[in-house]
């Protein structure tokens, strides 16, 4: 990068964490470290919601998703307005009437504490798991920038959040959202101009949608019922419905911001927003990735997105082998242009005709760079001693390639900036579960508020270890955003299930929902790994399971009704 980038970075970065700490610098409480002292206005729950949700995976993977496999995507997001329904209906009343810190006291209340302690410990596995690759992200930015060991940029990017969170607590996380949001926003409308503004001068946005589209990445809708593809409308609704309703319900990354309203209006104005906005931000995200393929179509891409992984490889006895399809590659690709500029004046001239044959030859050649594409994979892969995936930098590269001085440090920022965002959420979430679910209820139950901060800065420092350690075999799993929400569905649907028998089923009791609960949690994952199917239907399947289980077990193994407590605030 420029020295003007590194400046533009340096700054940006270094506003937000500054402003983040300044905003929450009063001697705090629990419940201000915990909750933002409960303070923030619909717009600060709807921003901190969404920036939760927007980490760097986001702005890096997702491009590189709708580069590989189109904009399908986009339905994994059709039931989140539906869950926001529910979730201001039932779940937000509840939780602000009983004055929680987390989801998971309710639990207590209405169970015991062996089932507060199961769903507390699924939460944490998942969100702690989830959190090492949200850290992951932005270290393939440090290492593709400057060259280090991605062990030491996980290190740095893992790092720097958790110090201004042990500082800021809640307040820093929610105050520095408001900020990021904002310069994502500018920063990813600027990267979508400046694609359309690298195309070339006869071929206009227009013609570049319509030429992604003809090549398959513009496949936004899909309303073929099949459990096996993972994207379609009804998985978004169905499934994606069951992921959202538990993910903004029960998790406590995001009950912990909508928590932070000032009042119950607020919190639920701020998840209805977020369910408005959420599916828009996310199309133009993936519009950014489709922008970026036409681009490519247009100019020759890389073989290998990683030039960090080619770097190493040209240093090694494959060169020779890596250098033969490369040339391979690029004879394709230039083979290939003419006829993409073919298809788009085929396209602006509504010739049938030309378009069929435009398409037929390009089918042809695509499946000519999938091949050497696939060979050169294999080369890297026995050069690295490991396996090797580039969908997580195709965006990254093009930033690097092409945008100009300064806004290459912009964009960086940005994508740092949304890690920060989230990766904050989660250490402060798992920092409240850790404390208040265990730390607070079974170890130190009647301490002061000074104690229970400072176990807080000592459970932010732990999971933020933790944490860095995940990142570390995070380059194993492919495209970051699958593998985020493959890693969500395998406990949000049980979580889910725990939390709909303890509002709508009275009559089951505590020993049924904790047996059903685990034996739910063992048939999706034996499900999982069997593949019987595309993981959205998980999230629907371990909500009806654990409720199925729990109703037979309570019909074979009756609780006696004294065990039964009534829900309370603890």
């Amino acid at each position: 990068m420029n020295y003007l980038d590194w400046i533009v970075l340096a700054l940006t970065l270094l506003f937000v964490v500054s402003y983040g700490i300044y905003r929450s610098r009063e001697k705090h409480t629990v419940d201000s470290f915990l909750l933002g002292g409960q303070s923030m206005p619909w717009y600060n729950v709807t921003l901190s919601l969404m920036a939760t949700q927007a980490s760097a995976i986001t702005f890096l993977s997702a491009p590189g998703q709708a580069y590989t496999d189109g904009m399908r995507f986009v339905q994994f997001y059709f039931g989140l307005p539906l869950a926001m329904v529910v979730l201001c209906i039932t779940f937000v009343p509840k939780f602000n009437k009983l004055k929680v810190f987390t989801a998971y006291e309710f639990l207590e209340g209405r169970f015991d504490l062996r089932t507060r302690g199961l769903t507390a410990f699924l939460f944490l596995l998942q969100r702690g798991l989830s959190t090492g690759l949200s850290i992951y992200a932005p270290s393939l930015i440090l290492s593709a920038i400057l060259g280090w060991d991605i062990t030491w940029t996980n290190i740095i990017s893992g790092g720097i959040v958790m110090l201004y969170t042990i500082a800021g607590g809640s307040q820093a996380v929610s105050h520095t959202h408001l900020q990021q949001m904002g310069i994502i926003t500018v920063g990813m409308v600027v990267a979508g101009v400046m694609v359309v503004k690298f195309l070339p001068d006869n071929v206009s946005f227009t013609d570049a949608i319509h030429v992604a589209g003809k090549m398959g990445k513009v496949n936004l809708i899909d309303f073929s019922f099949d459990l096996n593809s993972r994207y379609n409308v009804w998985s978004g609704l169905i499934g994606g419905f069951f992921l959202q309703l538990s993910y903004f319900g029960t998790d406590q990354s995001q009950v912990g911001r909508f928590l932070t309203g000032s009042s119950q209006g607020q919190s639920k104005l701020g998840l209805a927003m977020n369910g408005l906005l959420k599916i828009p931000m996310q199309f133009l995200i993936l519009l950014v990735g489709v922008l970026v393929f036409a681009f490519y179509q247009f100019n020759n891409p890389p073989l290998f997105f990683d030039k960090t992984v080619v770097d190493k490889v040209k240093k090694t006895s494959y060169a020779a082998e890596y250098n033969v399809l490369e040339k391979q590659h690029q004879q394709i690709q230039d083979e290939k242009r003419p006829h993409v500029l073919s298809l788009a004046q085929a396209l602006r001239a509504d010739d049938e005709n030309a378009i069929a044959t435009s398409c037929g030859v390009l089918a042809t050649l695509d499946d000519k760079v999938t091949k050497v594409r696939a060979d050169a994979n294999k080369v890297l892969t026995k050069a690295s001693g490991s396996d090797v995936n580039d969908v997580n930098y195709i965006f990254l590269r093009f930033v690097i390639d092409y945008l100009p001085v300064g806004m290459v440090g912009l964009l960086i920022a940005v994508i740092l900036l949304a890690s920060m965002g989230s990766v904050a959420a989660a250490y402060n979430s798992l920092a409240s579960c850790t404390v208040v679910d265990i730390y607070k209820r079974m170890i130190r139950k009647d301490s002061d508020d000074h104690d229970y901060v400072r176990a807080s800065r000592w459970a932010t420092f732990f999971w933020g270890i933790f944490c860095i350690c995940v990142a570390q075999y995070a380059a194993r799993l492919g495209s970051m955003i699958e593998a985020v929400n493959i890693l969500g569905s395998l406990f949000y649907g049980v979580i889910l299930g725990i939390f709909l028998v303890a509002f709508y089923f009275k009559k089951i009791g505590s020993r049924a929902v904790f047996w059903g609960s685990i034996l739910g949690e063992i048939f999706v994952v034996i499900s999982y790994m069997n593949d019987l199917t595309a993981f959205l239907w998980l999230n629907l399947i371990g909500c009806v399971l654990v409720i199925a289980f729990a109703w037979l077990i309570e019909m074979i193994w009756p609780q006696p009704p004294s065990n039964t407590v009534v829900v309370k605030s603890t």
